[in-house]
């Protein structure tokens, strides 16, 4: 039986989701939780990996199991079982063709940063933060650049082992709610570091170092030493998904999550 779950968690306390083998990973967390359950060692697949310190508001994973169970049990009892950081949303049995990474035709990633001279208490770890005022119409002119299919040898980091650079960026928006300037990126496919390192060239176009335009010379430049330094994880948040409405998952396949703990709503 192969079964999706959807699950949102604080990746502040983790080394990223990919299991390692000092066992503090939010796969390693959740593949214990489920074996309690299922009375025998599970492995996940998730639609999206995360690095250390990234959080997720709407990742997907799928497993297999031998054993049946009450579909509500891979919720609650997996959640008896999971530190509080973790929380597994909703449960679905689906057919044996699903794969929570290859099934997925788009990922969506919010970046939430606090633009203000002293650093955050409160939203530490949750959020991003720079502290020079920061033009946001230039930055959201310098995004509006980046959408389409384009090499993004720029933005990719130096241990990414995806096949190919090219990637079909379909939405790039800036927006902003009092301090907090919120970056919204939606692409069937990332590659790693990919948007903290957009984030980071965004911020660079904000604070007046670069013309808009300069993104433009970026991506044509295909060059990572040329652009801005990776930003940090902490405003970073997996916040969608979605499938074809053929895997009957929840709100018709278009997974995509509130932003937490702020009160900000995704398109």
């Amino acid at each position: 039986m192969r079964i999706a779950l959807g699950l949102e968690y604080d990746g502040f306390p983790f080394s990223g989701w990919q299991t390692q083998p000092g066992g503090n990973t939010v796969q390693d967390a959740l593949e214990r939780a489920l074996a309690e359950i299922a009375g025998a060692p599970v492995r996940v697949v998730c639609a999206g990996r995360t690095d250390a310190g990234v959080h997720a508001a709407a990742q997907v994973v799928h497993f297999d199991v031998p054993a049946r169970r009450p579909e509500n049990a891979w919720v609650r009892g997996a959640n008896a079982h999971l530190p509080d950081s973790i929380s597994v949303r909703w449960s679905r049995v689906v057919p044996g063709d699903f794969h929570a990474r290859f099934s997925a035709r788009s990922r969506s990633y919010r970046y939430v940063l606090f633009n203000h001279a002293v650093r955050p208490a409160l939203l530490h770890g949750k959020v991003g933060w720079f502290h020079l005022p920061l033009d946001a119409e230039a930055m959201r002119a310098g995004a509006a650049l980046l959408v389409g299919e384009k090499d993004f040898s720029a933005f990719r980091a130096a241990e990414c082992q995806a096949k190919s650079p090219v990637k079909t960026l379909h939405r790039a928006d800036v927006t902003c709610q009092g301090d907090l300037i919120v970056f919204d990126f939606c692409a069937s496919a990332f590659l790693h570091h990919m948007v903290r390192n957009l984030v980071g060239a965004l911020v660079y176009v904000g604070k007046g170092a670069h013309p808009p335009d300069w993104i433009s010379e970026l991506v044509s430049g295909r060059d990572r030493r040329l652009a801005a330094p990776t930003f940090s994880p902490s405003g970073l948040y997996l916040s969608g998904v979605e499938y074809e409405a053929r895997w009957q998952l929840p709100t018709n396949g278009r997974i995509i999550a509130p932003f937490y703990p702020l009160d900000l709503q995704l398109a």
